[in-house]
């Protein structure tokens, strides 16, 4: 049998032919079956939507626009993803998913810059995602000032747990999930804020990030971690 080490050549190619251009790479630990996937969107088309993702609308109204664009800011430049489209139907949440891998105990983490928005200034990433009407969700809020952790089931997206805090427009944040079972703690720029436990999705699922009707938002450095049960 072969060891992990000599394995990491042959996974990491794999992962990247998966991935496509979006710059996704699996690394496993060695001795661990821990794995890690990245998107930075750095070797991404500017103008174009990033290879590797699909694209989907939870609610009604227009699907979202999500493309790649130049950030001189970008926290890993010079490359970001942007969600520009303004359609202001409150019950609208644009999505971008990574077609893969797939997670089940993760801990998934963004760098997001929520710019503008009349209706809602958000910012958030997904797991176990299942489609496009049943995932687990966390998001930051501008306008609003706070956190909140959600699922997603049919379609209906039901508020669990909220957290006031100071969100600013047009600076970088930093957005994290950790879900192991049952048992989920969200972070924001470092800090604890939600300890939660939901069993309603329990299969591993897809990751992603999130907006809300006209938000205009930034995301870079979007990763998932495979974490020890």
């Amino acid at each position: 049998m072969r060891s992990t080490d000599a394995r990491l050549p042959i996974l990491v190619a794999f992962s990247l032919a998966l991935i496509g251009t979006t710059a996704a790479v699996l690394n496993p630990s060695p001795g661990t079956s821990q794995a890690t996937a990245s998107w930075t969107f750095d070797s991404s088309s500017v103008g174009q939507p990033p290879t590797g993702f699909t694209f989907g609308r939870t609610g009604s109204g227009r699907p979202g626009r999500w493309v790649v664009r130049a950030a001189a800011d970008a926290p890993s430049g010079p490359n970001v993803l942007a969600q520009e489209d303004s359609d202001r139907t409150d019950y609208r949440f644009p999505l971008a998913v990574a077609d893969g891998p797939m997670f089940g105990d993760v801990s998934v983490a963004v760098r997001c810059k929520p710019v503008s928005g009349r209706v809602d200034r958000a910012c958030g990433i997904v797991w176990r995602y299942q489609d496009e009407n049943n995932y687990y969700l966390t998001r930051a809020n501008a306008l609003e000032d706070n956190v909140c952790w959600y699922y997603v089931q049919n379609g209906r997206r039901i508020e669990v747990k909220r957290v006031h805090v100071p969100v600013a427009s047009g600076v970088w944040h930093s957005l994290r999930a950790d879900m192991r079972g049952d048992h989920v703690e969200v972070y924001f720029n470092g800090k604890k804020l939600i300890d939660v436990q939901d069993s309603r999705f329990t299969a591993p699922g897809k990751v992603g990030v999130w907006t809300k009707a006209d938000s205009h938002t930034l995301f870079d450095d979007l990763t998932a971690t495979t974490l020890a049960p």
